[in-house]
């Protein structure tokens, strides 16, 4: 059985492609997502073998997505979309599966027959932007977009990892790995990432030290790391 999860902002395309994936009985649905943010939380928890991902949508496109997602845990891709020919043609040359809307139901079959042979992940990372302009993020029922640029610091809790900002704090599914990887934060802390932008002081202690951000927040500083952050700002 090949578990998948569709990825499309609009509800009618997902409908579709799911009545047309019913007459697979090898393939399993096991999530839908609308945005980028649900798509996370759905692939770290089913950790699909199969993701259909549309390419145009708001906010979070599906190219910011695959820079969002581990690459450890990475299902094999199949892009939908509608873009134009000059794209397809990319698609084709680099052999990533595809399907472009409205979708038929033969280029889907052709589709799924190269994939039951071959299910391993395809190197997408060049796709993907090297740097996010945005986090997804979600704080009890609401799904939030938080531009990287409000980010004043990121930490890891056994509750999980969380974005702080000047105005508050949400949740994220990205590791901080990731995160250091695809933002301009940086490690002060085994647990904190935070923001040099951010950084109004940063107050010398016994073992260690702290910062100060522009907000007030006051966010560890290890031995580990204070060498390091200091010569960020040119101090020795």
């Amino acid at each position: 059985m090949i578990s998948c999860i569709l990825v499309d902002d609009e509800p009618f395309a997902r409908e579709a492609l799911a009545e047309l994936l019913a007459h697979h009985p090898d393939v399993n649905i096991v999530a839908q997502a609308s945005n980028a943010i649900e798509a996370i939380q759905a692939i770290n928890q089913h950790k699909p073998a199969l993701l259909f991902l549309d390419i145009q949508m708001p906010r979070i496109s599906g190219m910011e997505l695959l820079a969002m997602l581990d690459k450890d845990n990475m299902p094999r891709v199949v892009f939908v979309t509608a873009f134009d020919e000059y794209a397809i043609k990319a698609f084709e040359h680099h052999a990533f599966d595809y399907l472009l809307k409205p979708i038929d139901e033969a280029r889907l079959a052709s589709t799924l027959g190269r994939v039951r042979k071959d299910l391993r992940p395809r190197d997408v990372s060049f796709l993907a932007p090297e740097r996010l302009a945005h986090l997804p993020c979600f704080s009890g029922n609401r799904l939030k977009v938080v531009p990287i640029e409000e980010v004043e610091f990121v930490f890891s809790d056994v509750g999980g990892i969380h974005v702080s900002t000047a105005n508050g704090r949400a949740h994220t599914q990205m590791t901080l790995k990731l995160l250091e990887e695809k933002t301009p934060l940086i490690y002060c802390h085994r647990q904190y990432l935070i923001a040099p932008a951010a950084i109004a002081e940063i107050v010398l202690l016994d073992g260690g030290a702290e910062v100060v951000t522009r907000s007030g927040a006051r966010v560890p500083v290890s031995r580990r790391y204070l060498k390091e952050l200091k010569s960020h700002f040119g101090f020795q």
